[in-house]
């Protein structure tokens, strides 16, 4: 499993910090060498960097569980910024002392600027992980005005959202300033482009509460919703799945809290609205939680379906761009990558998807990829923006 395989790594990484760590604390001050101080920050330390699989033993859904898993969402983005902004110190030590000269090669072994470069590096990592913490909160408006190659009767204002990831990191508070800044936008038609929740039902505070909260969108044509990989039953341990071959399925909470939320779930299905243009939900291809993991393909989910009318398809991987376009899809509307969430995952996404994020065309498809409302993992964003989509629709 990956997460045993992860382990030792995850140890050294951790060791190497708490190293470092303590060696500049005892250039401030002898003080900080002796074990009355040391053993507390140490025991302190490691009570953070286990909190992951201390919070994986604990009851799903207890409150002690819920305060554990949000401390190691957070120190995991930490983590993560401590060991980039450390690792980026000493490659920028490393180029002024031995490659442009800048620096003497001795230079480190100076108290006084072993401390000040420690204070800097620590200075560094808590000022982006502050700051990555509260931009996480904070849900901007991305919009888009696209014409597709289709004739409407009138212009459709469509808002996409995607990847709430509603558990332990994700409640009440976030969804509701996710329904004030959708109804401000006065949308026709909401689109839920899957992770409407983060492999646990029983992770997430207060449903029904939530979900009063979410039957409070106001669109002329209602509010749809597809699943996403995440919106299924098991256990996670540092983002990766501990039981990746068991057959997968959704919660059946879900159905009654998105039937009270007042969301249309479209499983692998396509409806025609107001007489006027269709949409459809696809099962998600990661994780499709069916009978006999077997979902539709693009031909199928559109069979019968009047092309001469506009045709949007929610699909939360924004995959198989080609074949969608190929049977008669004018609008893709995906989510799933978080734009990369965290730097340098902004950068390195793009890597793995024809569109990580944003708005492509292909052929005469738009494809429309989120970065989505809530987090995954580290509780933190940073280069990137939590979001809510709208869409101006216009026709030929």
């Amino acid at each position: 499993m990956l997460s045993i395989a992860a382990a030792p790594f995850y140890i050294a990484l951790n060791i190497y910090i708490i190293h470092r760590f303590f060696a500049w604390l005892e250039s401030c001050g002898s003080v900080f060498g002796k074990k009355r101080i040391k053993m507390p920050v140490i025991i302190v330390y490691v009570l953070f960097a286990l909190s992951l699989v201390i919070a994986f033993f604990m009851p799903e859904g207890s409150q002690p569980k819920r305060i554990v898993q949000l401390a190691a969402n957070y120190w995991l983005g930490i983590l993560l910024y401590t060991l980039l902004i450390t690792a980026a110190g000493h490659l920028l030590s490393l180029l002024l002392r031995r490659v442009f000269k800048v620096l003497p090669a001795d230079f480190f072994k100076s108290r006084k600027n072993h401390i000040i470069s420690g204070a800097v590096t620590l200075a560094a990592a808590a000022a982006v992980s502050i700051y990555g913490m509260a931009h996480a909160h904070d849900i901007k408006l991305k919009e888009y005005s696209i014409s597709i190659n289709k004739s409407m009767n009138e212009s459709i204002k469509a808002v996409l959202v995607a990847d709430w990831h509603l558990g332990y990191s994700i409640g009440k508070e976030h969804m509701r300033k996710m329904t004030e800044l959708i109804n401000a936008q006065e949308p026709d038609i909401v689109f839920v482009a899957g992770d409407i929740y983060d492999n646990s039902y029983e992770a997430i505070d207060d449903p029904d509460g939530i979900a009063e909260i979410l039957s409070g969108i106001n669109s002329r044509y209602g509010v749809y919703a597809c699943w996403g990989n995440h919106d299924v039953d098991e256990k996670i341990l540092g983002g990766f799945t501990f039981d990746y071959d068991a057959e997968k399925s959704h919660s059946p909470e879900v159905a009654e809290f998105l039937e009270k939320a007042g969301i249309k779930l479209l499983e692998d299905e396509c409806i025609l609205i107001d007489g006027s243009f269709y949409i459809a939900g696809r099962v998600d291809g990661e994780k499709p939680a069916t009978d006999g993991n077997v979902r539709k393909t693009p031909a199928e989910l559109l069979e019968g379906v009047d092309r001469s009318r506009p045709v949007f398809v929610m699909y939360h991987e924004p995959d198989e761009l080609d074949e969608l376009a190929a049977v008669g899809t004018d609008i893709l509307l995906s989510g799933h990558t978080h734009n990369g969430q965290v730097f340098p995952g902004n950068l390195t996404i793009k890597l793995a998807w024809e569109n990580a994020y944003g708005c492509i065309k292909k052929d005469d498809m738009y494809s429309i990829v989120t970065s989505g409302v809530g987090v995954w993992g580290p509780f933190m964003r940073v280069g990137t923006d939590a979001e809510v989509v709208s869409i101006e629709i216009t026709g030929k």
